[in-house]
């Protein structure tokens, strides 16, 4: 990097917003060169995302100024923040399905209201080789898209604005390994092209494979920047959370129980070859694969979120085959989903309400519910899940990404499960919240419920997990305890296998 490209291109200095008596942001600095990948990490509700938000022109600072190029620049709207060159990629994806990709790249841009369909294929053409996309049809429609592609596409959407600073707010959150890495191959030609990228993630391996410099949030105040080669992990969580996190993940249960759950030769729609797998209780069963791999498909199917295609389920030794998922809480057996936001809470519902509900009939006298109860079983599952106990009255949807998923998790308690099943643990969830919420399952672990759970974080399978089973293009590919297995061997697992494959478990 040359002496001009260490030249600021943003500038936001004293940057203040109080929303009634809250204080989101306390006086806040923050700089962005030329060309540079700066990561922008927090807690939920250290500021970051209302700051983001004032620079995109969805807020307005309470006091502060903002300079970019050296010229003091005022937004009242995202469209004055987006003709300044600033672009913003919401984690909430705004691809419209039904149009094609040259459709929602120009949608709201200045292109004729009678080009045809060629014309704008054209015109979207270098914006989505810019994103690593030139080889789609940009007259096929957006549905047809990979979640990845369509992240990608609303990059190229707000390059073909001119965009020269980006905001990217968690655009991995919902990507598998391989989709990650190619959004962040783009996000590197980008800043080589001297676009400067402001990046919000919690996933902080991507800071070290990706970032120039990390900027740390904490209670509404920023720290100077660092040079992220100057750290290493540990050193980062201590900045993050202003204390040493001495260990993210709590230590392995010493012994396993009996098998709870028996899968034998199974076959769903996910999975290409039948598969046959023990749960045992008190053991924390991680299924690694990427997005389509099968493994979260297995979830599923025990779940009775999706209809068994052939083999058996057995649970504590009886038939085991749930049409709905009705049936599976019958059989004691509850299910948090990969997206806590549409079926994992009710947003706009108490939390009291939230945490009683799969056990509504438990707090029910005679079909009507008892507030005592209700009341009694919210107190004990917050208190389990360290949810603070005045927050009970406030809608679902206020709370932080880590105490929603708190949430979503802790209310299964309420049915006094012999099996859980999670997919995708603690996905958009900072990593404080994080290691509570590990906490929280290995010791419902050593409490004897049996835990099996999907995810595409390999870092996280092989820190919770007892043992691994994993999953690549509908093959479980082995099983095995989670000490026995290399972070590497891992990765080739789920993302290029040898073409020995088992359908047993170990």
């Amino acid at each position: 990097m040359d002496m001009d490209d260490k030249k600021p291109i943003l500038e936001m200095r004293g940057i203040a917003k109080r929303y009634g008596s809250v204080t989101a942001l306390a006086g806040v600095d923050f700089t962005l060169r030329r060309g540079e990948v700066m990561a922008l990490l927090g807690e939920n509700g250290a500021g970051k995302s209302t700051l983001v938000k004032i620079l995109a022109g969805l807020e307005r600072p309470d006091s502060g100024t903002i300079e970019i190029d050296g010229r003091a620049v005022r937004f009242r709207s995202p469209h004055q923040s987006l003709h300044a060159g600033v672009a913003y990629v919401t984690q909430e994806l705004s691809i419209i399905s039904a149009l094609s990709v040259a459709e929602n790249i120009c949608l709201g841009g200045n292109t004729s209201p009678i080009w045809t369909s060629g014309q704008l294929s054209q015109r979207v053409r270098p914006y989505l080789e810019l994103v690593g996309l030139g080889d789609i049809d940009p007259s096929m429609p957006a549905g047809h898209l990979s979640v990845a592609q369509r992240q990608l596409v609303e990059i190229a959407r707000l390059l073909s604005r001119n965009a020269r600073i980006l905001i990217l707010d968690e655009p991995t959150a919902a990507l598998s390994d391989v989709e990650i890495e190619k959004v962040m191959a783009v996000v590197r030609s980008l800043a080589r092209e001297g676009r400067s990228i402001i990046y919000v993630t919690h996933r902080l391996g991507e800071v070290f494979e990706l970032a120039d410099r990390v900027t740390i949030f904490r209670n509404g105040s920023s720290f100077d920047p660092v040079e992220v080669k100057a750290l290493d992990i540990d050193e980062l969580i201590e900045h993050l959370l202003g204390r040493r996190l001495d260990q993210m993940f709590p230590a392995r249960g010493t012994a396993r129980g009996e098998p709870v759950l028996t899968l034998d030769n199974v076959l769903v729609q996910g999975l290409t070859r039948p598969i046959t797998l023990e749960l045992h209780k008190g053991e924390i069963l991680g299924l690694a694969g990427q997005l389509g791999s099968g493994a979260n498909a297995v979830v599923r199917a025990v779940a009775g979120a999706v209809p068994l295609h052939g083999g058996s389920m057995r649970i504590e030794g009886r038939s085991l085959h749930p049409r709905n998922m009705r049936e599976a809480m019958a059989n004691r057996i509850a299910y948090c989903s990969d997206d806590r936001k549409r079926d994992g809470i009710f947003a706009v519902r108490r939390l009291v309400e939230n945490l009683s509900a799969p056990a509504i009939e438990r707090i029910t006298v005679a079909g009507l519910l008892s507030r005592r109860r209700e009341d009694e079983l919210a107190n004990r599952l917050a208190s389990f899940f360290e949810i603070a106990r005045g927050r009970l009255n406030s809608q679902a949807g206020k709370l932080s990404g880590g105490n929603q998923q708190k949430v979503a998790l802790g209310k299964w308690l309420g049915i006094e499960p012999t099996i859980l099943l999670v997919e995708e643990p603690t996905r958009g969830v900072d990593v404080g919240a994080r290691a509570e919420i590990y906490r929280h399952l290995r010791t419902l672990a050593d409490g004897g419920l049996a835990i099996m759970f999907a995810s595409s974080d390999n870092q996280e399978i092989l820190g919770l997990s007892d043992r691994v089973a994993t999953f690549f293009r509908g093959r479980m590919v082995r099983v095995a305890p989670a000490e026995e297995i290399k972070p590497e061997a891992l990765l080739r697992d789920v993302t290029h296998p040898e073409d020995t494959v088992t359908g047993a478990a170990a």
